[in-house]
């Protein structure tokens, strides 16, 4: 009688506090019996690697469906190309600020989980690569003093944030736009239902409530600069075909600049949130 062997998660570790890299097959992943075992391995190291997969769109949708309910795009879409040409994406313009650090969908309810993305075409090597950073170990590493310090502080996030560090100067139409958006306040710790904490921080984050502000506008910096230091983070140096899956909850991410008439695209779908920022 012969017996079907279970798939098994075949990883390692990239770094020691961020990253894996998982060894399977397309087929042991798409069949959907290691999700479970992905995601608690995602939780733990904030980034993992799925080298040169070469996930067609639709079954990078299917993948992205084994690991928790889909989330569409706001047009309804299921895959976002991510690109800088404007005849590729719609929405090409706002995507300068993913140069800087940050977490997406800090205006939802609930932030996206996680998201999966595949590189299709690249930029000239040694630019476009994308960088993450663990926002639960640099919680974890920080001072006592500054745990304390921060453990009830709340900042103000919104698009207007994200949009000052590309054009620091902006009109008084574009910043009516921007500000039509919204804000959101935020706690700069966020305490998970799991008991572990996470920092709230990134470029839509502005300012700390009833700081001066310069004040809290410093303190900003200051954990962003102690989050993106080298042990917390880690810069991924793309491959045609490389699936990454990052975790939108524990982790801030960027693009490394690259010429943006390059051609450069890569395809990205997420998963729903389901925890709000507490």
């Amino acid at each position: 009688m012969s017996v079907m062997q279970a798939n098994k998660l075949r990883s390692e570790n990239v770094k020691p506090l961020i990253g894996a890299r998982v060894l399977n097959s397309k087929e042991e992943l798409l069949d959907g019996s290691l999700s479970g075992e992905i995601m608690e391995l995602l939780e733990q190291r904030g980034v993992i690697v799925f080298p040169q997969l070469n996930l067609t769109d639709e079954e990078q949708v299917a993948f992205t469906n084994t690991l928790g309910k889909f989330a569409f795009e706001l047009r309804g879409e299921a895959v976002y190309k991510i690109s800088l040409d404007p005849k590729v994406t719609a929405t090409a313009d706002y995507l300068n600020a993913a140069f800087y650090w940050h977490f997406d969908g800090f205006m939802s309810p609930m932030p996206i989980r996680a998201s999966v993305m595949s590189a299709k075409v690249l930029s000239p090597k040694g630019t476009g690569n994308t960088e993450f950073a663990n926002t639960y170990a640099a919680y974890e590493a920080l001072s006592d003093e500054d745990k304390e310090l921060i453990s009830k502080l709340r900042a103000v996030h919104a698009l207007a944030a994200t949009q000052l560090d590309v054009y620091p100067e902006p009109s008084y139409a574009q910043w009516q736009e921007w500000r039509a958006v919204g804000r959101k306040e935020l706690p700069l710790v966020w305490t998970h239902r799991s008991g572990r904490k996470s920092l709230v921080i990134g470029n839509s984050a502005h300012n700390i409530l009833d700081f001066d502000p310069l004040d809290g506008e410093e303190l900003l910096v200051r954990l962003r600069d102690f989050a993106t230091r080298e042990e917390f983070s880690y810069l991924h140096e793309w491959t045609v075909g490389d699936c990454v899956l990052w975790d939108n909850t524990g982790t801030l991410h960027r693009a490394t600049r690259y010429d943006p008439t390059c051609g450069r695209v890569l395809h990205r779908t997420k998963i729903e949130g389901d925890e709000p920022i507490v």
